[in-house]
């Protein structure tokens, strides 16, 4: 039965430093390619559909790397946009914001180029993505769709696929080279697998 693969990104720079890292394009590290490069024999068999990326390098390359065939990069896929926290750790913002959480909290604004976003703002984004899959999850005759993206963009919609609002990602933890899949269970929307790595 055709399933949504979600796979998160191998490590960048950032990520390995815990920095939130939305809109700025940074690339993988030599940990990130090898952990993108391992991906294949988990993602080998299966028959898959279509692969959509994010349009970030990081995902872009993550894609190759594993073996697949980018079908189209959506820009829905895109991460959260920090805004004026794009770069800095939840450590730094906590000493000026002590107990701050992003799902709680959100973001301050930014630059033009990092405006923020709220949660409710990537939810609207990932429904986008997964309107037009929806109907295919679980079906027998179906292949296998990829999205290759983030890690909080992905918590969201997975939180959406559950018909959660999507705050409730922060209840997914999703390491960097990790695969998750989502299917249906009695016509009920579910989480097959997570946070898979080789």
């Amino acid at each position: 039965m055709g399933e949504l693969v979600l796979v998160r990104h191998g490590q960048t720079e950032w990520s390995r430093g815990r920095r939130h890292t939305g809109r700025t394009d940074v690339p993988l590290t030599e940990e990130g390619e090898r952990q993108a490069a391992a991906l294949r024999p988990l993602l080998a068999g299966r028959t898959v559909g279509a692969v959509v990326t994010s349009p970030l390098r990081r995902a872009v390359r993550t894609a190759e790397l594993a073996g697949l065939v980018a079908t189209r990069t959506d820009p829905d896929l895109r991460e959260w946009d920090y805004g004026g926290y794009e770069g800095v750790t939840t450590v730094q913002i906590r000493r000026e914001r002590p107990g701050w959480d992003l799902w709680r909290d959100g973001v301050v604004p930014g630059d033009a180029a990092h405006p923020g976003e709220r949660v409710e703002d990537v939810a609207a984004r990932v429904d986008r993505v997964l309107e037009p899959l929806a109907a295919q999850v679980g079906d027998p005759g179906s292949a296998d769709t990829v999205l290759v993206a983030h890690g909080h963009v992905l918590r969201v919609l997975t939180a959406r696929w559950l018909g959660l609002d999507g705050g409730a990602g922060a209840l997914f933890s999703l390491g960097t080279g990790a695969v998750c899949t989502l299917g249906r269970e009695h016509d009920r929307p579910v989480v097959s697998s997570w946070n898979l790595v080789p």
